[in-house]
């Protein structure tokens, strides 16, 4: 069994196309300004800049086909992108908050009409980067990455607008540090959810959705099946989720015997978006073992 997905590169590259001229509209403006969380912002627009060439490149990488030497093919480059980016952009927001601190201790004057200016032109042009990835981040750890720190970006924009307004109007420069430390743990919070579920991937955990016993409950109640053991269930990527496991007849059947016995099997394992599976027919072998023991 196989499964494939589409996602756009096209959109990729569009809102890259976006976070650079937005990082120059922002470090230009954060300089004049004096604004630091319009600075981090520009920083993190950067970052996105980065992390969506990287998802990019990553995702046509992906789709070269399988060879002798990589069985699996390149489809696991995506999560090594996902956990890149987010391990990145962890170490940014962690200089950010030291970059803050510093502020905190020691207001500086800003110029709030322009830090409302700039900011608003990257609200802008990161809400319609956030709406061009939203559906295929729905459908890719590597793009769910970028989408994330879009979204992270979209948030900051709005944090710094807000801010730039109290400067202007009220002359509450301190806000400016205080939103860079908000903006700053919503991004941690996110990245290491993506970071925690690449993780799993990279050491071939049991997605979370699968319940292992019931899938063996299932498979046991079928009247050709005596016991199912071996198993090991993993993903690929995001995806791709394959399946492999012996199965223990309760008769010595014939090849063609086990045919009808292995599309019942495919049935249950669909239910589990299990897309690949490998399954050993046995009889009479492997006495004692357990479902996961070897």
């Amino acid at each position: 069994m196989h499964a494939h997905n589409g996602i756009s590169r096209n959109n990729l590259l569009v809102v890259t196309v976006l976070n650079f001229s937005i990082t120059a509209a922002e470090m230009i403006g954060g300089m004049i300004s004096g604004s630091l969380s319009l600075i981090s912002d520009a920083l993190h627009n950067l970052s996105d800049g980065v992390a969506i060439l990287i998802s990019y490149l990553a995702l046509k990488i992906s789709q070269r086909d399988n060879n002798e030497r990589l069985t699996f093919g390149y489809k696991r480059v995506e999560i090594l992108s996902a956990l890149f980016n987010s391990v990145v952009l962890l170490a940014i927001s962690i200089s950010l908050f030291r970059e803050a601190y510093i502020k905190i201790k020691d207001p500086q004057p800003i110029d709030g009409l322009l830090m409302i200016i700039v900011a608003l032109i990257g609200l802008l042009a990161n809400f319609i980067s956030v709406l061009i990835l939203r559906g295929d981040s729905q459908r890719s750890l590597n793009i769910r990455g970028a989408y994330v720190h879009l979204l992270s970006d979209t948030l900051s924009s709005v944090g710094v607008v807000i801010g730039g307004i109290l400067i202007y109007f009220y002359k509450i420069y301190f806000i400016d540090p205080i939103l860079t430390f908000l903006i700053g743990a919503y991004i941690i919070k996110e990245c290491l959810e993506i970071v925690g579920e690449t993780v799993e991937i990279l050491m071939q955990a049991t997605p979370r959705s699968i319940d292992i016993n019931r899938i063996k409950e299932e498979i046991e109640s079928l009247e050709e099946v005596k016991n199912v053991h071996h198993v090991h269930i993993w993903r690929l990527d995001d995806n791709d989720i394959h399946f492999e496991g012996h199965i223990n007849l309760k008769e010595n059947l014939t090849v063609d015997d086990t045919i009808p016995v292995y599309r019942k099997i495919e049935d249950i394992l669909k239910k589990y978006n299990i897309t690949h599976s490998t399954l050993q027919m046995e009889y009479e072998c492997c006495e004692g073992v357990g479902l996961i023991t070897k």
